[in-house]
């Protein structure tokens, strides 16, 4: 597979975002090539995926969330401010080791997200 500009630009603003939609990052790209599409952008990301260069999780119902593959955590998401919080995946270690033993299952946390209340909607403070 060759890397083509376009697929580096798209892989460049990833790694610039961090966490990103594939609309973000076509808005990203698009800042210095305007004529690539979202279309463009979803193959490319397909294709990163594929190649191990960047990963996705669900946060959320909205679309996926792309970040470098070397970007590896568990998402806490509440449900009543949206507010994303970053968590090692360690935390999850002992799930994993269960998951595992009882059930033959190798967990991968890093496209996981979970969801419930945040410290501060649970004590009614608001940001």
């Amino acid at each position: 597979m060759r890397m083509t500009p376009q697929r580096q630009l798209v892989l460049d603003a990833v790694m610039a975002l961090e966490h990103s939609t594939p609309e973000q990052v076509c808005k990203r790209v698009q800042e210095t090539t305007p004529t690539v599409n979202i279309t463009t952008i979803y193959r490319t990301l397909d294709l990163l995926e594929h190649l191990g260069l960047v990963r996705h999780a669900h946060i959320g119902h909205g679309a996926p969330t792309y970040s470098a593959r070397d970007h590896e955590h568990v998402h806490l998401v509440c449900h009543q401010c949206s507010e994303v919080q970053e968590i090692p995946n360690e935390l999850l270690d002992n799930l994993a080791g269960t998951l595992r033993d009882r059930y033959g299952f190798s967990l991968d946390a890093s496209h996981v997200a979970l969801s419930g209340t945040c410290r501060n909607c649970i004590n009614g403070e608001s940001k």
